[in-house]
């Protein structure tokens, strides 16, 4: 009897010892506005050191001592919250709010790889999937007008130009990509190319300012931008949206995701249309979609697939006389110029965790894609001293297909907590290429063309095999405590395989040929803490830029073009103060081009590619961040730059004319977007957003004789999210855009017989309400 009293006693010591000890707690952490799940975020016992992180599916598992009331669940850039543990074993479902200060906490594009944004010596900057829903925007423009030192320039119907440290031009400076991978291969550039991004798939963007050549290879000279896909969601979700303007622009989005066992699957994207706009013949379609699948076949190994299709059906009106646009006359002046684009993409990705310090990515992608136009801006006027003779144009069509792979290995090294990345790239993307010679009937009186014939004659006609290979390796090492240092070294090799189809011609003159480039682009960074949100940063960096095949093949390129390479110097640092209700990020730099390519604007509105024996491009870039409290939310992003010709000459009517000093065409001086969002505590779920955009000054000629005064606009944003259970999820907006009306162009182009504008929209109201759905995950 004795014995049995002692065992009980011994074993119901044991049990509660046990339960004092410990209970599983699990549960999945989520984005409160896109449902995704987010890695790294801790958890943690108040009081005590008992916490995890979750995992890449925001997950997580906690063993917690018996009669824990509550966890705190925190991640850089998010509000903290406190939970409270469930009294049953159920799972939690937690859903993180963005912080209005955001502390730009964890980056990709900066390594390719998760990182600390105060490990990364680059300037980079994010633009968060809070900011995308707030901003509810119709085109990429405006969003990353919002990022310091970023200048998207809105030519209508998602068409477009851009300035990241280079003057407002359509060259081939700056990399745009996907998940990492760039969207179109390198020497065939279009800057149009973000109409190929479906812009509802998208959770967040970054974007890498300067020379990221090291990394990304060739055009990441003026930045690089890179669009991170939407990932399959660990609980079902569903959305739907529609919005309009007054102007005729209809959209509907659509999405829905989830996950069953091991497969994860999002599904979404957007249809757009144009009728009957403030500006004539700006008519268009639009048609993005995207489809990921996400399959787990273990903790430590994942394939991802993802395939993208994007068509673009639109009219192109072409630019205005100051006649026209000083009075608000919005005519086109043809009535059939157009562009008709086709772009697939897909991607296969294998990754597989060897142990916590080694990873290995693997990917296989492909690209299909038609760009169909008849140009305005290959429309031409001959002239005879100055005489008006006859006008003509183009139809073409640039075609290509694309065959690569990516791999990546990273591993952590026990060495000074230093890690390593180490990759190959290879792109194989044959590519044809056609133009057809058009006469075009013109009204002289009014400054109108009236139509065209199409003559069947070819002025171009060939073929490219474009191969890009490269290897690439960075370093990171901790130095110090507080010293972190990055290098990284580059090697592309890019080949052009040209052959021409015609013979008898012009372009027949250029042969079959062979283009070679080998490339080596090194950087080395270091970050310094200063404490626990401040700190400073230094780097060195190059960029590349080979001729376009466009422009070495074309037969209305005359010049013979060298490749363009760049030497970037830069500094700068962050810090949060006053409790983190205010932070600061600033950035100075140097960049130095030696043949630097630009396209200068001929007489008969035609365009020559030249290159410049040296230029210069300096300034300093800064965003500021208040939050005063937690209601309102006040940024300022901004770029005062002076982008200068050191070394540069042109022919102008037979003489040399010498612009060694003077400032580039096209290059605002000042550049500057701010907003302050009030979110009000006694209406949840009600944002209200006035944001001020400023472009300054800028010469529109190369001879400095004439420039353009820039503009200030400001945009409206209203919406609405209903918080009441049965309406969650019910989004309402209504944004104004140009509230003031202003009459302002996003380019002005010179030459000898005069300017002309692309207009911008008067005041433009867009009305909206989507409706999202998202279940409970399931452990």
């Amino acid at each position: 009897m004795k014995s049995f009293f002692i065992t009980t006693g011994l074993a119901v010591g044991c049990l509660g010892s046990a339960y004092a000890q410990q209970a599983p707690l699990r549960g999945t952490i989520l984005d409160a506005q896109t449902q995704q799940p987010l890695p790294g975020v801790t958890v943690v016992v108040p009081g005590t050191s008992t916490g995890t992180t979750t995992d890449a599916g925001g997950r997580f598992a906690l063993a917690v001592p018996t009669g824990t009331r509550e966890v705190t669940v925190s991640l850089m850039g998010y509000n903290a919250q406190k939970v409270r543990v469930p009294s049953a074993d159920n799972a939690l479902t937690v859903r993180l709010e963005a912080a209005p200060v955001n502390l730009q906490g964890v980056v990709v594009s900066a390594s390719r790889e998760q990182e600390k944004r105060t490990e990364a010596p680059v300037a980079i900057s994010q633009i968060a999937s809070q900011l995308i829903a707030d901003t509810k925007a119709t085109a990429p423009y405006q969003l990353l007008n919002k990022v310091a030192g970023v200048y998207m320039v809105n030519l209508g119907n998602e068409q477009h130009m851009m300035a990241i440290r280079q003057p407002i031009s359509t060259n081939a400076v700056y990399l745009y990509l996907e998940d990492g991978l760039p969207i179109r291969p390198i020497g065939i550039f279009n800057h149009n190319a973000l109409y190929e991004i479906n812009q509802a798939g998208v959770r967040s963007i970054e974007v890498v300012k300067g020379p990221a050549s090291s990394l990304y290879g060739s055009n990441a000279i003026g930045g690089a931008v890179n669009f991170l896909t939407q990932r399959p969601t660990p609980v079902p979700t569903a959305g739907v949206s529609v919005q309009g303007d007054g102007f005729g622009y209809r959209r509907l989005d659509a999405s829905a995701s989830g996950t069953v066992g091991k497969l994860g699957l999002y599904a979404g994207g957007y249809a757009a249309r144009q009728r009957t706009s403030w500006q004539d013949y700006t008519d268009f379609d639009k048609q993005s979609w995207t489809l990921r699948a996400d399959y787990a076949f273990s903790p430590r190994t994942r394939l991802i697939g993802m395939g993208t299709y994007n068509y673009l059906n639109t009219q192109t009106p072409g630019t205005l006389d100051s006649t026209r646009f000083y009075s608000r006359s919005y005519q086109s002046n043809n009535r059939f110029t157009n562009r008709v684009v086709t772009a697939v993409r897909g991607s296969l990705r294998l990754e597989h965790e060897w142990n916590p310090a080694q990873q290995t990515a693997l990917t296989a992608f492909y690209r299909s894609n038609s760009t169909g136009q008849l140009p305005s801006y290959f429309i031409s006027d001959v002239r005879a001293n100055g005489v008006y003779q006859s006008s003509n144009g183009q139809v073409n069509n640039q075609s290509f297909k694309s065959y690569g792979a990516l791999a990546q290995h990273r591993i952590d090294l026990g060495f000074l907590n230093s890690r390593l990345i180490v990759g190959g790239y290879f792109d194989y993307s044959p590519s044809t290429y056609w133009a057809r010679y058009l006469t075009i009937q013109k009204d002289v009186a009014n400054n109108f063309y009236t139509g065209y014939t199409d003559t069947g004659r070819l002025l171009d006609d060939y073929k490219i095999d474009l191969f890009n290979t490269a290897a690439f390796a960075q370093y990171e090492v901790q130095a110090t405590e507080n010293l972190r240092i990055v290098g990284g070294l580059r090697y592309d090799r890019v080949q052009y395989n040209f052959s021409n189809n015609l013979s008898g011609s012009a372009t027949s003159k250029k042969a079959a040929q062979r283009n070679s480039y080998n490339l080596v682009a090194p950087k080395l960074g270091l970050t310094y803490a200063l404490g626990a949100s401040q700190g400073v940063y230094a780097n060195f960096s190059t960029g590349f830029q080979p001729p376009e095949t466009g422009s070495l093949y074309s037969s209305r390129q005359l010049i013979e073009l060298k490749q363009a390479n760049f030497t970037n110097y830069e500094t700068g640092g962050w810090v949060a103060l006053l409790d983190r209700k205010v932070y600061l990020d600033l950035s100075v730099y140097d960049m130095e081009g030696r043949n630097e390519i630009v396209s200068i604007l001929q007489a008969d509105n035609t365009t020559q590619s030249e290159n410049v024996g040296a230029t210069r491009h300096r300034g300093v870039e800064y965003t500021l961040t208040y939050a005063p409290v937690s209601e309102v939310n006040f940024r300022l992003s901004g770029t005062n730059a002076r982008h200068t010709y050191v070394d540069y000459s042109e022919v102008v009517q037979g003489r040399n004319r010498d612009y060694s000093g003077n400032r580039m065409l096209n290059a605002p001086t000042w550049i500057a977007n701010a907003e302050v969002f009030y979110k009000p505590r006694f209406l949840p779920g009600a944002r209200l957003g006035l944001e001020y955009q400023r472009i300054g000054q800028y010469y529109t000629n190369t001879a400095n004789t004439k420039t353009y005064a820039g503009y200030n606009l400001l945009n409206l944003r209203l919406g609405y999210r209903l918080p009441q259970p049965m309406l969650r999820g019910l989004d309402v907006w209504a944004n104004v855009v140009n509230l003031g009306n202003a009459l302002y162009v996003t380019t002005v182009t010179s030459n000898q017989y005069g300017t002309t504008y692309q207009a911008a929209a008067p005041r433009t109201y867009t009305l909206g309400v989507g409706y999202t759905f998202a279940g409970r995950a399931k452990e």
